[in-house]
């Protein structure tokens, strides 16, 4: 499904700024499989995220999403294929558009359907539909503006925005870090259900190591722009937490 292979990025090069962001990174992703990663700041796992994303081109090594290569496509094409959500909730929407707008956009482009103006009743049915299983009463709000919900709410109709359209991949950057703990419970319990519904193939960056061993299938560990530790199966099963910070 993903596959990055030998890629490497460096910042500032030749400057006295210049950073090693990456250095030779190879990852593969089946198809559903569920990847999460831990590091210090700086190790480079939000970089391997944007150099997947197209935020940036790598400097070398290639990116292949479903056996299409899409190392030099722009962000914009690979956002057909690619949900994100990053730890500030105030990104990815339109905070001056109601709900049933946001949706809607994420819906069309997504859908890679036409741009149509107005929103019809089969979509508005989807998107109660769909809000409804977010348990927030927000399916009976969708002409409310995006920028009156609270974070918690917030991010978890990006994550429907994100998911509307079920994505290629899927990738979570910190995106419960910045609410209260039992909202972020919340929104990761959505987040595992609209995963494990959709068998959505999924990278989630996080701090909080018990975490990064109770979701998911996979723990990576980075350090320094590179992959220093990558557990599954059974010895992922027998890692606590503890452990992990000893590795760390």
């Amino acid at each position: 499904m993903l596959s990055v292979e030998n890629v490497s990025k460096t910042f500032n090069t030749g400057t006295v700024n210049e950073r090693i962001a990456l250095d030779n990174v190879s990852l593969h992703l089946p198809t559903g499989d569920f990847v999460t990663i831990i590091g210090g700041n700086g190790a480079g796992k939000s970089t391997l995220m944007n150099g997947v994303s197209g935020i940036f081109l790598p400097d070398e090594g290639r990116i292949l999403l479903d056996g299409m290569d899409i190392t030099f496509l722009p962000e914009y094409r690979r956002a057909l294929h690619i949900g994100r959500l990053f730890q500030d909730p105030m990104r990815g929407t339109a905070p001056n558009m109601t709900i049933a707008e946001n949706l809607a956009l994420a819906y069309q482009s997504a859908s890679k359907s036409r741009f149509r103006i107005g929103i019809g009743k089969k979509q508005l049915d989807l998107f109660r539909q769909r809000l409804a299983l977010l348990e927030l009463g927000l399916e009976d709000r969708l002409k409310t503006n995006m920028g009156l919900l609270s974070g918690g709410q917030r991010q978890a109709v990006t994550l429907l925005m994100a998911t509307i359209c079920t994505p290629k991949l899927l990738m979570l950057d910190e995106h419960t870090a910045a609410l209260d703990p039992i909202t972020a419970e919340k929104v990761l319990r959505l987040t595992q259900e609209i995963i494990a519904q959709d068998d959505i193939t999924t990278i989630m960056v996080t701090h909080d190591m018990e975490s990064a061993l109770r979701l998911g299938k996979r723990t990576i560990m980075m350090d320094k722009g590179k992959i220093v530790l990558d557990i599954t199966g059974q010895e992922r099963d027998e890692m606590t937490a503890e452990k992990l910070l000893k590795h760390f």
